[in-house]
């Protein structure tokens, strides 16, 4: 949860940028729009996995 506190004299723009900074440190930003639709496990678990194999690809190419 982000709590933000105003301080003395802080102007509502400032207030708010930094509170989307925080939400967006959460990772809360992130979350909601993963749970935005239903995905069904096994498309999370196809998504994962290629997601597993770019970086492997990519950590293979910069190792050379």
């Amino acid at each position: 949860m982000v709590k933000l506190r105003l301080k003395d004299g802080e102007n509502i723009q400032d207030a708010v940028k930094r509170f989307r900074k925080l939400v967006e440190h959460a990772g809360i930003k992130k979350e909601m729009r993963r749970r935005e639709y239903y995905e069904k496990p096994s498309d999370r678990r196809r998504r994962e996995r290629r997601r597993a194999e770019r970086r492997a690809r990519t950590a293979r190419l910069q190792s050379q």
